[in-house]
């Protein structure tokens, strides 16, 4: 005997178990690439603060030190805003990857209960077009909140890739700024 709410409640965990693991996926994904992010960029600092104290400690008076200190100051902003960049394309893939997921369980989550809301008008009793029609009213809102909040997070994801392209802008100069140091220092 074939019950259709429990083949519907079946098909319904079986939905919400691919999305939880499409978004588990996708968070192991983005730790792992994270990890691999970090440890390039603590093992680059490393070797980079070895070599700069080696430098500096063979340094003959002040004046070379202060020369190697602005040389050295140079690439690491540099390699921080390479760094902090790919910290945000990361985080910016993750987060769109995680809202295609929701859009899509929504999407079917939505044509689901107007399927049922549909279906309940017409084998309803009498008064069952009140409680459609406050089911219908209920999906309208929850759409508009979800459109809202897909809306603010493209929005903050604008606004830090604005950020980001602004602190790259910032950079350039800072690094001709630091480059002028150094001459200056080696004059």
């Amino acid at each position: 005997m074939n019950n259709p709410n429990f083949e519907q409640l079946t098909a319904a965990q079986k939905a919400n178990a691919e999305v939880m693991t499409t978004l588990l996926r996708t968070a192991f994904d983005g730790v792992e690439r994270l990890t691999a992010l970090n440890m390039a960029a603590s093992r680059e600092f490393f070797n980079n603060t070895m070599a700069g104290t080696q430098q500096m400690l063979s340094a003959k008076d002040p004046q070379a030190v202060a020369k190697l200190n602005a040389e050295l100051a140079q690439p690491n902003a540099a390699k921080w805003m390479d760094y902090s960049r790919s910290v945000y394309e990361l985080v910016s893939e993750m987060q769109k990857e995680v809202t295609s997921v929701m859009e899509n369980q929504y999407g079917s989550f939505t044509k689901n209960i107007n399927t049922a809301v549909e279906k309940a008008k017409t084998s309803a009793p009498v008064g069952g077009d009140v409680f459609a029609a406050t089911m219908q009213s209920m999906l309208s809102a929850s759409t508009k909140a979800f459109d809202n909040m897909t809306g603010m997070a493209k929005q903050l994801s604008d606004i830090a890739e604005a950020n980001m392209a602004a602190a790259g802008k910032v950079a350039a100069p800072a690094k001709s700024a630091t480059a002028a140091a150094a001459k200056k220092a080696a004059k």
